[in-house]
This record gives C-alpha cells, sequence and structure tokens, in this order.
C-alpha cells in the first residue's frame, strides 16, 4: 500500500469512528426508551430506528474493512428484525446481552479489533445469534461497563451518515473539532492584540496630558517674555534676550503643532482599538457559537452506564436529564465529563440504597438518579446531580477523616455539618470499607473539585440521612476572557481572578493584629488572618511595612468558605485576561493555573486560588496536616502472595517485584497464615476461590488474630458478583480487584493507599 494510500485510509478511519459514535449513541439510547417501555405508542418506529442505525454501521464498518463490527452489526440486527416482527418479548437478559454488544462495539470502533479478546467478540455473536432465534440467553461473564466505555462523541456538523439533508436545511460539512479548537484559539491570539492596542492607546493619552500640562506653565512666564520684548538691553544681553525670545515663540508653534499631531494619533489610535475590538469580539463569538454544543449527547452515555452499575450491584437505578437541550461549550463538556461519571458512579454505590432496604424506608424499589442543567445569569450553567438515595452518612465522615489524618478526634466532634461535607472533595477521602473497581479511591469528588476550580466554576453539595445528595456545579457556558486584579510581588507580575477578589484596600501597620501568632485584620468587624503573598510562593519582595504610619496592600481572596488577606507590594488595577495553558510538560503546577500575556508584552502567572489558599493555610494558620506514616522506601515493605494458580502467582511475584517490594508466596489460604504468623508482612494480597482455606475465610481469620487484624488484605479474584462483594466487605476486606478487569497499575496504587 503507497503512502498516499495509508493517509486515506487513516483518514476515513477517522471519519468512521465519528459516525460509529453517532450510530452507537442512537441505539444505546433507543434500548433505554424499550428498556423502560417509556414509548408504548411509538415502539414499532424506535425498534425501527435502532435496526436502521445497526444496517447503517454495518455498512461503514464493512467500508473499511473492520469485519469483526461488521459481524456483531449483523447479529444485532438479526435480534432487531425479530422484535420488529413481534415474535417474542424481550427479556432483561436480551436487554443486558444488547447493551454489552453497544458496549463492545464502542471498545472495536474507539480501540481498534487488535485489543479486544477474540473469544469476547465471538461469544457475544454467540449469544446474539441464540436472541436472533429465540433461544434462551445464558448471562455471560463480561465485566459492567468501566470508565473506557463512557466516551463521549462531539455533536455532528452535518447529519448522520446515510441520511440526506432535509428539505429547506442549509448546506453543512464535517469539519475536524481539532481544527474549530485550533481556529478559535488563533482568534483568541486577537485579545493580546487588543489588549496591546489599548495600552497603546493609555499611553499616548498619557502622553497627551503631559503635554498639555506645558501649557499652563507657559501662560505663567508668557507675560514677563512679552515684558522683556518691550524693554530690549543693549549689545550682547539685548542680542541675547532677541535670541531666547524667539526660540520661546517657535517652542510654542512648535507645542501646538506636537499637540494638534498628538491629538490626530490619539483619535486614530482609538478607532483602531474600538475597530480591533468589534473584529476580535465577533470573530471570537462566532467561533464559540459554533462550538457549543447540546449537553444531551454528551451525556447520552450515563443512563447506560448507572443501568449497568446498579444491576452488578444488585440495584436499580433510573437516570434522567432535565435541560439537555442547553448549549455548551465543547472545550468545557470535554472537561467536566468525567466528573459527571465520577458522580453518577458515587450516586449509584454510595447513594441509592439496595431494593429490599428502600422498601423498608417506604421508598420505591427503584431508585432515582437526575441530572439537570439550568441556564444561569451571567453567562453561566448549574448542573445538578441528585439521588433518592440514603444521603451523606456523617458519622462515618468523621470515622474516615480522623483515620486519614485530616482531622484529630477533637476537631472531628466540632466541626459542623458544612464543614464534614466538604471534606468528602479532599483527594483520597472515601468512606467506602473496602477498595473496589468502582469506589473506594477517594479520587472522584477530587476530579470534581479540580475541574471546576480549572474552568472558574463553584461547586456545592447538601444532603440529608434517608432522602437523597445533591451535588450542584456552577459554570461558565464558554471558555472566556475574564476580570483579573493585577498585582506586584517584588519584580513579579501576578493576577488574581476577580471573582475570588471580594476587596481590596490599604492596611495601616498599627491596624494588624497578631492573635495566636498569627497576623489578622478586621474585616466588617470579623477578624481574617493575613499572610505574605510573597512568603506563600517564595517569591523576593520588598520588605514587609513594619514601621508605624506606613500601609500595605492587601487583597481579600474567598472560595467557598474560606477567606484570607494576602499582602502584596503593590496593586496595579484590574484587566481583561486570556487564559493560556502552561502546555503538557507544565499541566499541574501548583499555585498557578495559567499565564496571561499583558499589553506590554510581558507575561504574568495566574493564580490558582483553591491551590493558594491551602498553600497558605499549611503555611501560616494550623501548619502541615499530620500525615500517616509512609514508607522510606517501598523495598522494606513485605507483602504476601497467597495464590493457588502458578501463574497467577509468578505475575503478581514478578508486579510486585518489579515496584521494589519484598515479596513472599504461599499456596493456598492455610499455608499464607502460618507465613503471615510468622511476621515480616505488611500486607496481604489474596486469591479467593483456593483449597483447604479459600481468600474469604483467610481475611477472617486475619481479623480474628489479635496479632495480624491490622494487617492490610487485598482480594484479587474472578469472582465479580454483588454477593462476593458483599462478602468480601463483610469479612473485613481493605479491597476487592476483579480479575477480569485487572490492572497492575490499579494494583500498585491500591497497595500505596493501604501501606
Amino acid at each position: 500500500m503507497s503512502h498516499k494510500d495509508k493517509e486515506f485510509l487513516k483518514r476515513l478511519l477517522a471519519t468512521f469512528k465519528v459516525e460509529a459514535r453517532e450510530h452507537l449513541q442512537a441505539i444505546s439510547a433507543g434500548l433505554l426508551l424499550l428498556e423502560k417501555d417509556a414509548v408504548p405508542g411509538k415502539k414499532a418506529q424506535v425498534i425501527q430506528n435502532v435496526f436502521r442505525e445497526a444496517h447503517s454501521l454495518k455498512g461503514a464498518a464493512r467500508a473499511v474493512n473492520l469485519a469483526d463490527i461488521e459481524a456483531v452489526c449483523q447479529s444485532l440486527e438479526s435480534v432487531f428484525a425479530r422484535w420488529k416482527r413481534g415474535e417474542t418479548k424481550a427479556s432483561p437478559e436480551e436487554f443486558d446481552l444488547l447493551h454489552q454488544a453497544v458496549g463492545l462495539l464502542e471498545q472495536l470502533a474507539a480501540a481498534g479489533p487488535d485489543l479486544v479478546e477474540k473469544p469476547r467478540i465471538m461469544g457475544i455473536i454467540h449469544r446474539l445469534d441464540l436472541a436472533a432465534r429465540g433461544l434462551p440467553v445464558r448471562p455471560g461473564s463480561e465485566a459492567p461497563l468501566g470508565e473506557e466505555d463512557t466516551a463521549v462523541a462531539a455533536r455532528p456538523l452535518s447529519s448522520q451518515s446515510g441520511a440526506g439533508p432535509e428539505a429547506g436545511a442549509p448546506e453543512s460539512v464535517r469539519v475536524p473539532l481539532t481544527k474549530l479548537q485550533e481556529l478559535l484559539q488563533q482568534a483568541e491570539e486577537f485579545l493580546s492584540a487588543r489588549l496591546a492596542a489599548g495600552q497603546v492607546l493609555a499611553e499616548v493619552s498619557e502622553a497627551g496630558g503631559d503635554l498639555a500640562s506645558w501649557k499652563p506653565e507657559w501662560d505663567k512666564v508668557q507675560p514677563l517674555v512679552r515684558g522683556l520684548s518691550r524693554n530690549p538691553a543693549t549689545g550682547l544681553q539685548a542680542a541675547a534676550g532677541e535670541r531666547v525670545f524667539e526660540f520661546l515663540q517657535w517652542n510654542e508653534a512648535h507645542h501646538k503643532s506636537l499637540e494638534g499631531r498628538l491629538d490626530r494619533l490619539a483619535k486614530t489610535a482609538e478607532q483602531g482599538y474600538w475597530l480591533l475590538s468589534r473584529l476580535v469580539e465577533a470573530l471570537t463569538g462566532d467561533l464559540k457559537s459554533i462550538l457549543m454544543l447540546p449537553c444531551q449527547p454528551a451525556l447520552e452515555v450515563l443512563p447506560r452506564l448507572a443501568r449497568d452499575l446498579a444491576r452488578a450491584h444488585g440495584k436499580e437505578a433510573e437516570l434522567t436529564i432535565q435541560g439537555g437541550e442547553i448549549e455548551i461549550d465543547r472545550r468545557v463538556l470535554d472537561e467536566i465529563k468525567d466528573p459527571l461519571v465520577h458522580l453518577v458512579r458515587n450516586c449509584i454505590d454510595h447513594g441509592i440504597e439496595l431494593p429490599e432496604e428502600r422498601h423498608r424506608r417506604g421508598k420505591p424499589s427503584k431508585g432515582r438518579v437526575t441530572i439537570a442543567i439550568v441556564p444561569r445569569e451571567g453567562g453561566k450553567v448549574e448542573i445538578s446531580i441528585a439521588d433518592d438515595g440514603a444521603g451523606i452518612d456523617l458519622a462515618r465522615v468523621r470515622e474516615a477523616a480522623v483515620k486519614l489524618g485530616l482531622m484529630t478526634p477533637e476537631e472531628a466532634g466540632m466541626a459542623g455539618d458544612a464543614a464534614l461535607r466538604n471534606l468528602i472533595f479532599e483527594a483520597g477521602f472515601s468512606t467506602s470499607p473496602i477498595i473496589t473497581d468502582v469506589s473506594g479511591r477517594g479520587l472522584g469528588l477530587a476530579i470534581l473539585r479540580e475541574k471546576a476550580d480549572k474552568l472558574g466554576g463553584v461547586y456545592t453539595v447538601a444532603s440529608a440521612p434517608g432522602t437523597g445528595t445533591t451535588f450542584r456545579l456552577t459554570l461558565p457556558i464558554t471558555r472566556a476572557t475574564f476580570r483579573g486584579i493585577l498585582v506586584r510581588q517584588g519584580r513579579d507580575l501576578l493576577v488574581v481572578p476577580t471573582k475570588n477578589v471580594e476587596q481590596v484596600r490599604r492596611v495601616h501597620r498599627r491596624d494588624i493584629r497578631t492573635v495566636e501568632n498569627r497576623e489578622t485584620i478586621d474585616l466588617n468587624s470579623r477578624a481574617v488572618a493575613l499572610v505574605r503573598l510573597g512568603e506563600v510562593l517564595q517569591l523576593p519582595g520588598e520588605t514587609p511595612a513594619n514601621k508605624e504610619g506606613e500601609q500595605t496592600p492587601v487583597v481579600v481572596i474567598t472560595a467557598g468558605e474560606k477567606r484570607l488577606a494576602f499582602g502584596v507590594d503593590e496593586v496595579l488595577g484590574e484587566q481583561e485576561v486570556l487564559e493560556k495553558p502552561l502546555g503538557r510538560q507544565l499541566s499541574r503546577v501548583r499555585n498557578i493555573s495559567g499565564v496571561t500575556i499583558l499589553g506590554t508584552g510581558e507575561l504574568a502567572p495566574i493564580l490558582n486560588v483553591a491551590d493558594l489558599l491551602k498553600s497558605a493555610v499549611q503555611m501560616s494558620l494550623t501548619g502541615p496536616r499530620p500525615e500517616r506514616a509512609r514508607p522510606e522506601a517501598a523495598v522494606r515493605r513485605g507483602v504476601l502472595v497467597v495464590e493457588d494458580s502458578i501463574t497467577a502467582r509468578t505475575l503478581l511475584k514478578n508486579i510486585l517485584d518489579a515496584a521494589g517490594y519484598r515479596v513472599e508466596t504461599a499456596v493456598d489460604g492455610l499455608d499464607g497464615f502460618g507465613k503471615l504468623k510468622g511476621g515480616g508482612f505488611d500486607l496481604v494480597v489474596s486469591d479467593v476461590d483456593m483449597p483447604r482455606m479459600n481468600g474469604f475465610d483467610l481475611t477472617a481469620r486475619i481479623r480474628r488474630d489479635p496479632e495480624c487484624r491490622k494487617t492490610p488484605v487485598v482480594l484479587v479474584t474472578a469472582l465479580e458478583s454483588r454477593e462476593d462483594r458483599e462478602r468480601g466487605v463483610e469479612v473485613g476486606a481493605d479491597a476487592y480487584i476483579v480479575k477480569s478487569s485487572f490492572d497492575q497499575s490499579n494494583l500498585l496504587e491500591t497497595i500505596k493507599r493501604l501501606l
């Protein structure tokens, strides 16, 4: 194949991926409607639609020689054809199978056939063929959908493949999203040119003001000059006086000429500035409107995700989306996709109760999860994710906060409900009794906080015991410029987002109090801690004011319930800010979210307010939080691997050896408990299904033993049912990892957290 043919095939495959996502989203949405029986009068039409989508995807796959996708679609068509004939009613097992088939197709389209196991493909096809003939479908061993199945596609700019344009509809073309984003980034670069033009206009105006100040001074001396001209002296003195008089007359005429030229230049600069402003705003506005997409396509994967997670945990849950037609910048949608997935997982895993528990509480057996999108004033949108589950157990939050070292027992006992609820957004915080593939890692809500801070959003949580929990995320509809306060610290210029600035003021040195060795100022009759920005950022600055009568510029910054005053060297004013990322090499720099280019051409870092407040608190208010003891070196930590399969035992040992742990192995639970009693192990990794003593019994025995009961236990097993996971919790396991979704980084991360 020639290079030209390879490039063409590459472009063709990229086009196919976009088209495949469209078809699969439509099939998934149709299956959810049919499963809920939500369209009784239009059931036949929905079946026809999913049949057509599967047929179109099959044809597209054939065009790019993707035989596996074509074969799965062929079997899907056969099932839908039987549904069209109305031969039998679809069973819950059939719906499970079809959702698994859609998930498989998503993986095949996104990752390629070489990265999906052939037996899994053939197993799905075989079971689809059974369903097409009306035969019973045995439940398979496919794992529930994970995060890899939640890829979200952009709304297409043209109609779906195979469908002709509607009558009277404007013509459209497919444009790669990356190309549109590049164009928008280039257009936004003109904002820097506008800022520079504004700087030139300001300097010209300032020069005009300086020149205008000359005239009053000239008016003062002009009578004296004229008096000299009427009473000239004699000789050389007369000649010198005449020369000075002529120069002053020339100077006056030249000044008037400069004044006129500068005035015309100022008018030209002003016209150019406003013209550039209008062009930039129109261009960026048009491009942003192109990138505005309805939320619905990006969220269509979530109902199926909720359904599969609920079924995997023996629960019943239905997710509904309200306000999906509201449009948001695609770049914002991309950023919030992962937080929304984590929130849905959180609602299902921690919120929705088991059916029998819901009945006991007088609730319907099926739980409700609702995503509502509502526009707000000021170009913002509010996204709320609510469930009608058990609510946040604050007692467990207190217990976890103490266990993780985030609070002392005394602090936890005195903490209010709001402070405890906010703890769940801390990285690594979790109330789950066991680490699984769904929960227990304490990452989901921390990701929500990080994304909200990055986008300039606000997040809150409200919960009532037995009623449910609601998370609210308020974000700008589009990523755009914002207002920022420019401050100087030493020789460095820094930008603080205006939305986080409560007030800017100058504080007299005698008004700075010292309370418990901390500097504070009075703000609206409330004491607010004062810290030095240069000290927090470790930047050189001017000597802090320490003399009676001197004043300190102060910027009061807030984020959520946190509020601090930062002393700076100088506050230079407020201006429009276009944030630029730091680049891949510096994707995460503490206290800094990005940079902006000032009108003078200088670069100024933009402060990450959430990081800044946390750094200031740790440095000046409470000191570093006590942390749990960590190993100085992983090589000193001993791990006991209990596994009856020699292959799995060797694999686990090699993984842990490579990570620097000291590893020993045991062939079953009885052997493992004997070696554990011998001492020298900090953690146990065990299989479950073993002879003589299985992993559940081993864990229970470890928990009963006074010497070993605090040793963390990680169960790595092929048993993935809800009952098996619950058994793992009951016997006291600290983590439960399913072999079908095993990933060595997952195992190493879990061990690191437990040690």
